[in-house]
């Protein structure tokens, strides 16, 4: 018998798991997730009967809600999935504008797809003269663009994917799973009747409902249709599609947690813009980056080992084996609660004083060490 690493394929042998932080920490403020829940309750279904395949009613709920056909939806266990069925249906190549999302790139290279990455530009927005030239020599059979982007947190410009959209030979992908964090009339779901080629992913994980696993696919209804021939059967659990019809019954208090947390979100960014050493990008997510001054003696490593040590998980970026990332001493922080955003705030603030403190106190003894020397030399 062959050994078994003989049996996996080598596309697969190259891969590197996606990796969830392990770390305990009493304070998460790493993965994007919403600081307020719903209670889901316990809803009475039969545990011997299987979910209803199709999601009837929890689409058409959405349908109303975002004003499409509930045919010209499709769910999935988060967006995760959905890109998958995509790529197993579409195909590649695979454009997409790097720093982003990384499950794109990693679900193509799991089903052998080629993949093209194109920098963006030194604002983080789309560089058009690259995309036009990628889109021109590789013909992208999809080209996804997260909007707001993850992990930079700001919103590609609308003329700039409209272009896109235009140029494309084939798909392109606009992945809305922070929009609802963004300014109203932001999202490209009134543009899907003119575009066959625009389709949307949206996902419940990001305003409260990250424990179901619920993510949607939406566009030109004959293109849905196809792409659900790859759906595996009965995806969406029934505890998932119950829970999600009740919360979304209430729009109020849904509403009521993103507002929450957008309020959060710009008075987080003022703090953090306010810290010596750092600087703090605006964002239309549920997260902000932010970059060291790395002239100010904190180190990536340090910092994140210390807000660890205080009990303060974020998310570390960059650091690629020692290759240039334009993520270099880079953090992600997600918008917590008031009382999280405080602590973590109260954190940075004692650590970045501390860094100062030590360099101040290197600084003086490297002057006194100068000065005996001066004074001893013969």
């Amino acid at each position: 018998m062959r050994a078994i690493e003989d049996l996996i394929k080598p596309n697969v042998k190259a891969l590197t798991a996606y990796a969830v932080e392990a770390v305990q920490c009493a304070i998460r403020l790493d993965a994007n997730e919403s600081p307020y829940g719903f209670a889901l309750g316990a809803p009475r279904l039969t545990s011997n009967r299987y979910p209803d395949p199709e999601a009837a009613a929890l689409r058409r709920a959405l349908g109303a809600k975002w004003s499409v056909k509930p045919q010209c939806i499709l769910h999935g266990n988060g967006s995760d999935e959905l890109i998958y069925y995509l790529l197993t249906a579409i195909g590649g190549p695979v454009l997409i504008p790097t720093p982003t999302f990384s499950m794109y790139r990693i679900i193509a290279e799991s089903l052998g797809e080629g993949h093209i990455g194109v920098p963006l530009d030194g604002q983080f927005d789309l560089d058009m003269d690259a995309m036009h030239r990628a889109i021109g020599k590789e013909a992208p059979k999809l080209i996804f663009l997260s909007r707001p982007n993850n992990p930079t947190g700001n919103s590609f410009m609308f003329e700039k994917v409209i272009e896109i959209i235009e140029k494309a030979d084939g798909l392109v992908v606009v992945d809305e799973a922070y929009q609802p964090f963004s300014p109203a009339g932001e999202s490209f779901i009134e543009l899907l009747p003119r575009y066959k080629n625009l389709l949307l992913l949206r996902t419940l994980s990001k305003i409260g409902l990250a424990a179901l696993r619920l993510g949607f696919l939406i566009g030109d209804e004959a293109l849905i249709a196809s792409i659900n021939k790859v759906r595996l059967p009965y995806n969406v659990n029934a505890l998932s599609q119950e829970a999600a019809l009740a919360v979304l019954e209430n729009e109020t208090q849904v509403e009521a947690c993103i507002s929450a947390v957008v309020k959060e979100r710009d008075k987080l960014f003022a703090q953090l813009s306010g810290l010596t050493g750092i600087e703090a990008y605006p964002s239309d997510a549920n997260f902000i980056l932010f970059k060291l001054n790395t002239a100010g003696g904190l180190t990536a490593e340090y910092l994140y080992r210390k807000l660890i040590e205080d009990g303060i998980l974020i998310k570390k970026l960059g650091g690629n084996n020692g290759i240039s990332n334009p993520l270099d001493n880079c953090f992600r922080v997600t918008v917590g609660t008031k009382e999280e955003n405080a602590a973590f705030i109260t954190s940075m603030k004692k650590i970045i004083g501390e860094t100062c403190r030590n360099e101040k106190s290197e600084d003086t003894q490297t002057d006194i060490g100068d000065r005996r020397y001066h004074r001893d030399k013969p």
